[in-house]
């Protein structure tokens, strides 16, 4: 037997983490799922579960499906990049709907990203501020932290005018979030042209990259060309 569907009274009672656990294919719970969203948004919080769960009942009801808030879902999907969270999220959405306006720049918006190429992306952005910058809190701020990881997975030392192209900004803004890097993440500025060194990680500096597997001695190795001979 499944599952009984709890009253309207007992849900009440339960957060929406909860409400996800428990019975995700509920539809009565659509509505506190739709106003999760809009606390994610105004609150800066995130829960992919309780979005993801959203857009699978918006498969069974398809009647019901409000796009603004599809778009605010995918928009938090891309402040949470490197993770796949955009594509996951895009997989459930019907493609009639992915052709509308809005969402075909979000899909733009994430492939700019996913190529790392960051001044198309921030023209793109700009195109809809409406819907990003002016209406989600955090988003150039998440989309600045993604960037600066890129970066640090490719560069040991960067320029600044890349840093500048992929942060989306310049002089004393530029300069602020320099020193806020220096002091918590440990960036160095070289005084002769301004570039600035990363710290170290096995992508930047391959040498430091761990040997996971496991050494398989030379007489071992050795042992093993008379049996395959």
């Amino acid at each position: 037997m499944g599952k009984e569907m709890e009253s309207p009274k007992e849900q009440s009672s339960y957060t929406v983490e909860q409400l996800v656990a428990v019975n995700p294919f509920n539809p009565e719970i659509l509505p506190d799922l739709e106003n999760y969203v809009n606390e994610q948004v105004t609150s800066q919080t995130y829960s992919l579960d309780a979005n993801l769960c959203l857009l699978r009942l918006y498969q069974f009801e398809p009647e019901r499906m409000n796009t603004h808030v599809v778009a605010r879902i995918l928009i938090k999907a891309l402040m949470a990049m490197p993770a796949p969270d955009f594509s996951l999220c895009l997989f459930l959405i019907p493609e009639r709907v992915q052709m509308e306006e809005q969402f075909k720049s979000l899909i733009v918006l994430s492939h700019y990203l996913e190529t790392g190429r960051f001044q198309q992306f921030w023209d793109e952005a700009a195109k809809n501020r409406h819907i990003l910058i002016e209406t989600v809190p955090g988003f150039e701020q998440a989309i600045q932290a993604y960037a600066t990881h890129l970066l640090s997975l490719s560069y040991q030392k960067v320029p600044r005018s890349v840093l500048s192209e992929a942060v989306n900004m310049d002089g004393a803004s530029l300069d602020k979030f320099i020193e806020h890097q220096v002091t918590n993440s440990g960036w160095i500025v070289e005084k002769e042209d301004g570039s600035i060194v990363l710290p170290q990680n096995e992508f930047n500096h391959p040498e430091l990259k761990k040997n996971t597997g496991e050494n398989v001695p030379l007489e071992h190795i050795a042992r093993i060309f008379p049996i395959l001979g």
